[in-house]
């Protein structure tokens, strides 16, 4: 595409006087006096080469980012077409080609098209691990707490923090190598960064151990091999192995209204525990129409995925704060949360296709947006009073405490909207300001965490109603 664009030097642009071209030989036939033969116009020879591109935009953007991806420049645009720049050029490209958008024959395929089930599976698989905390919690009880905790939650908290931000970044490193196509390359990712994250997530787990917290330190040295391997099963799409894995975690059921034996509580985490990194070692292994790859490849930068740690960071520290409860809730929501981001992702599409001008689209997105987070919190606060009543211990659940509870729902949604759309480095600023607030004054979470659904709104109405946004 990038030699089509150019034109000849010294082609005469349209603001420039009409010249009659010179002949030095007589016409052939009859001429037209009244029509005289005129030098071409080189901004009707760039229109009708980009006719179908410039037919399809919904904003002159649109057509300024395609002349200056084909590398043009503001000299050679002022040269040849008599416009200052490429914004210039595209708003007469945009003025001169009418919008029309070719109509398929058949609807196309949309890749953001998934099932509610495989989501629902999925944040099915994100809850389950929460009974292990309901066997677990019994067998922690050695000793007293810290900073007005539970005993043993520092060193639980620890290792989860430590895992979640290894693990969001390790993800992001995999998915980047599956869209290159290369799952060889991503297997070798997990094969490598899954283990690492468990002996850190380990290591920091036994380090933030006090005296008599030795039982806690042990079971958060057996959560991060869990969230390694879980990371592995849910990248690779075997969420049915994982959750077949966490199957045994169905005997905590009975745990909350009766007391079990602790050799029975330790015997069924430690067969999901092993199931677990069972699954995921055969997930790892190569298939066999699996090829190497070529030598010398260079794969996505490790500084890109920093980004997606830090983002697991701030989120997870939200979801932390939020109560036990509130935390089944959340992960339970994960499962339409996703789906609801798949939802507004090709449903942007669509429009992006079907609209004919930017006022159409910003408008159609904000109307998308707005529904989509509205169904989200609708969900949330469905599973926070459900959570509520079936949760021993929980706290009352009032008007106060959903509130606050949605707004953690509308930052991690709008968190994951913004990630999915490469806006991720904003999200996780948020979340890290607004966990940050949490931690250091602890009754200003509901404000930090309004605060941050605001930010957070605007920051995603900005990305996403402009249409180039869309177009990767």
């Amino acid at each position: 595409m990038s030699g089509s664009l150019w034109l000849k030097p010294g082609t005469t642009g349209d603001t420039l006087p009409v010249i009659p071209r010179q002949r030095t030989t007589p016409p052939q036939g009859p001429a037209d006096p009244a029509a005289p033969d005129l030098a071409a116009d080189p901004l009707d020879e760039l229109a009708a080469r980009l006719d179908d591109l410039a037919a399809a935009a919904v904003h002159p953007d649109e057509i300024a980012a395609i002349l200056e991806s084909d590398g043009m420049t503001d000299a050679h645009i002022r040269l040849t077409y008599g416009r200052d720049d490429s914004f210039a050029l595209a708003e007469d490209l945009y003025a001169r080609v009418e919008r029309r958008h070719a109509a398929p024959e058949a609807p196309p395929a949309d890749p953001w098209h998934t099932g509610l089930a495989g989501c629902l599976l999925r944040g099915l698989v994100f809850a389950l691990p929460g009974l292990a905390y309901v066997l677990g919690a019994p067998l922690l009880a050695t000793g007293p707490g810290r900073y007005g905790l539970p005993p043993g939650t520092v060193p639980l908290f620890a290792g989860a923090v430590t895992g979640w931000v290894w693990n969001q970044a390790l993800s992001h490193r995999a998915y980047t190598w599956l869209g290159l196509g290369d799952r060889r390359a991503a297997a070798r990712a997990l094969l490598t960064g899954a283990p690492a994250g468990a002996l850190a997530g380990a290591a920091v787990a036994v380090a933030a151990a006090g005296p008599g917290e030795a039982p806690a330190a042990l079971f958060g040295a057996g959560q991060a091999v869990y969230l390694g391997a879980a990371t592995v099963l849910l990248v690779l799409g075997r969420e049915r192995a994982l959750l077949g894995a966490l199957l045994p975690l169905a005997g905590a059921v009975p745990a909350f209204r009766h007391d079990l034996p602790d050799p029975l509580r330790i015997a069924l985490l430690l067969a999901s525990l092993t199931a677990t990194a069972v699954c995921a070692g055969r997930a790892l292994r190569p298939g066999p129409g699996e090829r190497r790859p070529a030598r010398g490849r260079g794969g996505p930068p490790f500084a890109a995925s920093v980004p997606y740690g830090l983002f697991g960071l701030g989120s997870g520290l939200l979801v932390l704060y939020a109560g036990a409860d509130a935390v089944i809730a959340l992960t339970l929501s994960m499962g339409p949360a996703e789906w609801l981001l798949h939802r507004f992702r090709g449903a942007s599409l669509t429009r992006l296709r079907l609209l004919t001008t930017a006022y159409e689209f910003r408008r159609a997105v904000a109307g998308m947006l707005a529904r989509c987070l509205g169904a989200y919190l609708g969900v949330l606060a469905a599973l926070t009073l459900t959570a509520a009543a079936l949760w021993p211990g929980a706290a009352a659940v009032g008007p106060g405490r959903i509130g606050s509870l949605l707004l953690v729902g509308a930052v991690l949604w709008l968190g994951l909207l913004m990630q999915a759309f490469g806006g991720v480095a904003g999200a996780a600023s948020v979340c890290l300001l607004a966990a940050g607030a949490q931690t250091l004054v602890p009754a200003a979470g509901p404000v930090a965490a309004g605060l941050a659904a605001l930010v957070l709104c605007v920051l995603t109405c900005v990305l996403l109603v402009r249409p180039t946004s869309h177009r990767f």
